[in-house]
């Protein structure tokens, strides 16, 4: 399905740039697996480190406020790396895949429509038992989202 997504971008000449940290990169990594990702893929960025996500832009007030695995850090996440490159999609994942039950167990994503200034989000709720396995959730996360807001 990720394929799809790829695809419909490229059709409609819209480029896209992602912001990832629990994810690791994993999103642009998938999407450059699809031959011609090149044309529709500008930029990704992994910050893993709070202090690599406030260097590439995201607002350190937002983090301080929310906390770096907040819905409000993955948008600004988003609508940063939108911005840096000039991208019309901007991806912002952020969150924690542990296992460890606690108050922000999850992953946030956010998809930012810089055309149209328009803010899609999600909450990925973590159940799989290794990281590898909620990473693949987060990225079904993001082809549901794409698919129920920009393809819509």
């Amino acid at each position: 399905m990720l394929e799809d997504i790829v695809h419909y971008l490229i059709k409609n000449n819209i480029s896209i740039s992602t912001m990832e940290s629990c994810t690791g990169g994993l999103l642009a990594s998938l999407i450059t697996d699809i031959p011609d990702a090149s044309t529709i893929l500008k930029f990704s960025a992994v910050t893993y480190s709070t202090e690599y996500k406030i260097k590439m832009g995201v607002s350190k007030e937002v983090i301080d406020r929310y906390t770096v695995y907040s819905k409000e850090t993955a948008i600004e996440m988003a609508k940063t790396i939108a911005e840096f490159t000039g991208s019309d999609l901007g991806v912002g994942i952020t969150g924690r895949l542990t296992s460890n039950l606690d108050e922000e167990k999850g992953a946030h994503l956010c998809l930012y429509d810089r055309r149209y200034d328009k803010i899609y989000t999600t909450h990925i709720v973590i159940t799989k038992t290794t990281r590898k396995e909620n990473k693949l959730e987060v990225i079904d996360a993001f082809i549901q989202l794409f698919n129920s807001t920009i393809k819509a």
